[in-house]
C-alpha cells in the first residue's frame, strides 16, 4: 500500500498518519466526511488509514442498506454497525450522497421518513464505538449541519 498511497497529496497522508496515531491511542469512536469528485483518492485515502491501524474496510452498498418499506432501512442499518462493532471493520460508505441528498423539506410522509432514516443513521455513526468514513463528491450538495457532526472532514478536491 506504501507505493499507491504515494498517489494521495501529503496534507492528507499526513492527516490520516495523525487520525491513525489518535485512534491507536485512544479507542473510542471516530467520524470521517471525505468529499471530493470522483478519482481523488477518497476510497484510497480509506485503505491507507485501514493499513494503518491493521483493520478491515467494510464497503457498505446502500442499495442493500436503504429500503422501501418503513423502517426496514433502519433495521438493516442497526445490523450493519453491530456487525461492524462485532468485527472491527471500518465502515465505509461510498457516494454517500445519494443517501444525504434526501434530507429535505418535508412535503409528504416520504419525506419524513427519509429524513428519520438520515437522522438515524447519523444516530447511529455518533454512537458507533469505530470508525465511519462516509465519501461524498460534493460537499455543498448536503446540508452544512450535517456536515458539523462529523469530527472530521477532508477535502479531496485538490487531489486531483
Amino acid at each position: 500500500m506504501k507505493n499507491s498511497s504515494n498517489k494521495l497529496p501529503k496534507s492528507i497522508l499526513k492527516a490520516i498518519d495523525k487520525l491513525a496515531q489518535n485512534r491507536k491511542k485512544n479507542q473510542h469512536g471516530v467520524s470521517f466526511l471525505f468529499s471530493g469528485p470522483s478519482g481523488t483518492g477518497k476510497t484510497l485515502a480509506t485503505k491507507v488509514l485501514a493499513d494503518h491501524l491493521g483493520m478491515d474496510i467494510y464497503r457498505v452498498d446502500l442499495t442493500s442498506i436503504v429500503s422501501k418499506y418503513i423502517g426496514e432501512t433502519e433495521k438493516n442499518l442497526a445490523r450493519l454497525f453491530d456487525n461492524a462493532e462485532k468485527k472491527n471493520w471500518i465502515l465505509f460508505f461510498d457516494e454517500a450522497d445519494s443517501l444525504f441528498g434526501r434530507r429535505a423539506g418535508v412535503k409528504d410522509s416520504h419525506d419524513r421518513y427519509a429524513n428519520q432514516e438520515v437522522s438515524y443513521l447519523l444516530q447511529r455513526i455518533e454512537n458507533h464505538p469505530g470508525i465511519v468514513i462516509l465519501a461524498i463528491n460534493k460537499k455543498e450538495n448536503i446540508d452544512s449541519g450535517l456536515t458539523r457532526r462529523f469530527q472530521h472532514v477532508l477535502d479531496f478536491k485538490s487531489c486531483k
